[in-house]
């Protein structure tokens, strides 16, 4: 089991837990006896690492302001994701194929199994 941070999209912000292509978030009211869970596998169209490029492109629902302190900037995600290790993150947007989008950050191994997903 993984920990994703969500930092701005369409999905409750904070920690929630990765497993096997499910992303289950924080309960909270409403949400039911075992609250809201996103399946990638059924869910997921497109995925790519955030970098200021990206962000502008999807800023109109993401928003500059909330990434502001989530990005290290393009060189430094790319070698976060390339030099591997579970103390590397990586921030990345996700796209659901109801257009619903993510912005978030985990490791880098988390991020390669649902990168993996874009692609079934």
């Amino acid at each position: 089991m993984a920990t994703i941070k969500i930092h701005a999209g369409d999905f409750p912000k904070g920690d929630c837990q990765y497993y096997s292509s499910i992303i289950s978030f924080p309960w909270t009211w409403g949400d039911g006896l075992f609250g809201k869970k996103l399946d990638l596998r059924k869910e997921l169209q497109h995925v790519e690492v955030a970098n200021e490029e990206s962000v502008k492109k999807w800023g109109g629902t993401i928003g500059w302001g909330a990434v502001g302190g989530a990005l290290l900037g393009p060189v430094g995600l790319l070698a976060g994701l390339l030099l591997g290790g579970k103390k590397k993150e990586v921030t990345f947007i996700a796209v659901m194929k109801d257009g619903k989008k993510i912005l978030a950050t985990t490791d880098s191994k988390t991020y390669t199994s649902i990168l993996s997903l874009a692609f079934k």
